[in-house]
Order: structure tokens, then sequence, then C-alpha cells
């Protein structure tokens, strides 16, 4: 038998980070993961592959549409899918070796095969070919993430009825896609491929898109993508959808009570995620999952079987990598007699479309359900110059201060580079700092990053200097 102080089941994000700092820590630790390749499915099936996809078509859309007032002349554009399927897939591979390579310069054993229960101290490994390895752990962690999510009418079939992962991997260029559901998913797929020439259709329960972020993102965005070409339609409820051969029909319920279909060569479903447990044998353990299909734990990660911890997707909270990871992080060094802290509130956001969409802190919805008096600052992109220079105009960047303290509460931006400039906002907010002491900073001239002072100017007195 083969004794650790941590067994990790799942080697995502939260998985292998976790595994690292136990290592880094001087525990014996070992990972578990069922597939052939580590990573889990941010590095195989999700945020790597995705983000090298919209990169991909992004370059394959300026060269269509800005390049030629840049001054670049192009004959004979195409997009040739074949070959950016090829990049992601050398990226993928790049990334999950490097995963491999940390497993083994930190000397963590890694079983390869599906991770079950025995009971709460024993693990059974079992191999492709069937073999079985018996596992002890002081410690276990599961960390198993989650799988795409569907309703009942919309079960995928991975032919003409996808989710994100058969996405990642289409043989031609669609000429109309439907897209069930308007979150970070669906609308980052729906990107790629309609930067690719798709027709895009999303199909959304809700009033609004992005639903989960601040009212105001939501509908700015849909501003933006209506101009790219995508359609709206909102306040459907889908209840089913068929596979035709060549097609597919959606067949949806439209807010006046009326039944309409819509027909297209695909349809993702993008309806979020759900907790991963199959095969674990979890109530082996005497613990049970809740309603969700989540695994329970208390403020520090563990479950009611008090050496067994779980994190991630599997657990409560917000489905993001790097929530995983400080996750991770976390109960590793619990284990190691430390005092971690994770702030869930300032765990940032990120919608990598084009323009970029980030949020960290509470939204206005929130405060106002909380009853906070608070006052907004906004800033156009349009309105800076570094934005002009590079032609990515559209866009706000906002932020939310408490009217009497003046402490920044909330920051949200539609912009290019978004997801790199929320962490200005993320730092702040962690010391606490007000609107003022953001506005006070010098920030560089000509970058996006002025756009987040002039935000902050806005909100104190409305002081903006460039609008």
């Amino acid at each position: 038998m083969n004794s650790y102080d941590v067994i990790i089941i799942g080697s995502g994000p939260g998985g292998y980070v976790a595994a690292i700092r136990c290592a880094q820590l001087g525990m014996k630790t070992a990972i578990i993961e069922k597939y052939p390749t580590l990573g889990g499915t941010c590095l195989n099936v999700g945020c790597i592959p995705s983000k090298a996809l919209l990169d991909s078509s992004e370059h394959f859309n300026n060269a269509k549409h800005t390049f030629g007032e840049h001054g670049i002349e192009l004959k004979d554009l195409k997009a040739n899918l074949k070959q950016m399927i090829q990049r992601k897939n050398d990226v993928v591979s790049q990334t999950c070796a490097g995963v491999k390579f940390l497993m083994d310069k930190n000397k963590i054993d890694v079983h390869i095969g599906l991770g079950s229960f025995i009971d709460k101290n024993n693990l059974k490994v079992t191999a492709a070919d069937g073999t079985e390895t018996t596992l002890q752990g002081k410690n276990i962690i599961i960390a198993t993430g989650s799988k795409p999510n569907y309703f009942p009418g919309m079960e995928p079939d991975k032919k003409r009825i996808i989710t994100s992962t058969e996405a990642l991997n289409l043989k031609e260029i669609p000429k109309k896609m439907l897209i069930i559901g308007g979150g970070v998913i669906g609308l980052e797929l729906g990107s790629v491929y309609g930067r690719l020439g798709t027709e895009i259709e999303v199909i959304e329960n809700s009033s609004t898109i992005l639903s989960t972020m601040d009212g105001s993102i939501g509908k700015e965005f849909i501003k933006i993508l209506k101009k790219d070409g995508f359609k709206f339609q909102l306040e459907h409820k889908v209840q089913k959808v068929v596979n035709k051969g060549k097609s597919v029909v959606l067949t949806a319920i439209n807010k006046k009570g009326e039944s309409v279909d819509f027909e297209a060569d695909y349809c993702l479903v993008a309806v979020g995620r759900k907790a991963f447990t199959s095969g674990l044998n979890i109530e082996n353990t005497g613990l049970v999952l809740n309603a969700r299909g989540q695994v329970e734990v208390n403020n520090n990660l563990q479950t009611a079987v008090p050496h067994i911890y779980a994190i991630g997707d599997v657990v409560r909270g917000m489905m993001l990598a790097h929530k995983a990871e400080d996750e991770g992080v976390y109960v590793a060094e619990l284990l190691a007699g430390q005092k971690p802290h994770i702030n869930y509130n300032l765990i940032p956001g990120v919608v990598y479309t084009w323009p970029e969409i980030a949020a960290v802190g509470k939204t206005e919805e929130e405060l106002k359900d909380a009853g906070i008096s608070y006052k907004v600052g906004n800033f156009p992109i349009k309105a800076l110059g570094r934005a002009r220079a590079s032609m990515d105009t559209a866009g706000f960047i906002k932020i939310i201060a408490d009217a009497k303290t003046d402490e920044v509460l909330g920051v949200h931006m539609i912009a290019a580079r978004a997801a790199d400039l929320i962490m200005e906002a993320v730092t702040a907010m962690e010391f606490h700092a007000s609107a003022e002491d953001m506005a006070r900073i010098c920030h560089p001239h000509p970058t996006y990053s002025e756009g987040i002072k002039e935000a902050a100017l806005a909100a104190t007195e409305n002081r903006a200097l460039h609008v």
C-alpha cells in the first residue's frame, strides 16, 4: 500500500496547485488524474484552448476589418480553421506538459486512473487497462472540478447539439450557430465563431446577458455584440432542441407565451457547469452531496470528515480556475499549521471576449439589496487617447464607492485588456483603498489604465478630467 500525507483527486488548477504547495511544505504528496494528461478541464478543454482560439479569431477579425485603416493591405484573406485548431492543440500540449514537469520537479507521485473512495482513508485508482492501485491518505483533497450542464430538452448529442468541449474541435466554420445561454462560455465561444463569419444567435432565459455581473455590463455588451452581428432572443425558455441531420431546430417559448422555432447548423448548449463527482464513490466516506451535487465544506474547505477537504468547482462559489488555485494553496497551508486567508469578495471575474470584461467586488444591484448607500464614477473608453490610437474604443470603466467613507466597493469594466487592468482594482481593494486614493495615483500616459484613474476621479465629486 502507498501511504501519503496528502492525496489530491483531480489535476486541474485547484488540484495541481494544491499538490505543489503541499510538496513545498514538506508533505509526501500524490495526485490522481483519470485522464492521460494533467491539467483538468481548464488546461485541456476550458480556459487555455478557448483563449487560444479567441486570440486566433481576433487576429483574423482585425485583419479583415481594421488592417486596411491601419495601412496594412492583404489579399485573399481566409480563415484556416484546421490550423487554428492545431495551434490550439499545441498550446494545450505544451501547457499540460508544463504541469507534468512541475509534478516531477516537486517529487509528486502521479497516479493515472479513476480515483474512488474505498473508505474515508483509502482510495482505489483504476487505470484504463483495469489495473487497480490502493492508496492511503492521512489527508485527502477532492478537486474533481465540473462538467457542462444542461436541462431537459437540450441534451447534447455531441454532433450538432454540442457543449463547449465539442465547440473547441469543430471541423468546419458553421454558417449559423445557436447558443443557449448568455453567460461567459457561450459569449466567448460565440465570439470565436462569430469573428470567423458564423451567424450567432443567443437564446437566453433571462432579460439580460451575463446576469451575475453588474447590470450595466450586460446592457453595454449587448450593444457591442449586436454591432458585431450577434442576435439576441432574451426571455426565451428553451423547450427542446432536435438534430435534423444537417441542421438543428430549437423550440422556445418567448415572453409573450408563444412557441417559436430557430434553425441553425449547430446548437451550443452553454447554460453553465455542474460539480463533477461521477465514480468518486463519496458515499463510502459517509459524506452526502448537497442538492446541487456539490461537496459541502465549512469555511476551512473541510468536509464533515475532518481529514477530507474539497476545493474548486466541486464546492460552492464561483467556478473559476484562480479561485480553485487559491483554495488549493489555502488547504495546503492550513494542513501545515499556517493561517491562510481568502477574500472571496475580491476574486475577480473575467470574460475573454473583445473588448474584455472584468469585475471585482459588489455590483450596484447587490449594494441596493443590502441597503448600502454608494456613489458611482463612470469613464468611457473612447475618451482615452490610447484607445483611439489602437482603435479599441468600446466600453467603459465603472467604480462604485461607499457614499460615506469613499472606500471602493466594486469595479466593473468593458475595455481592451480589462483582464489585466482589473488587478489594479483588486490590489487597491485588498488594502481598502478609497476612490480618492485611486484617483491620486499617477498613471502612465497614454494607457488604458488612465481610465481607472478617471473613473475614480468621477466617483469623487465628479472630477474626471478628460470627459
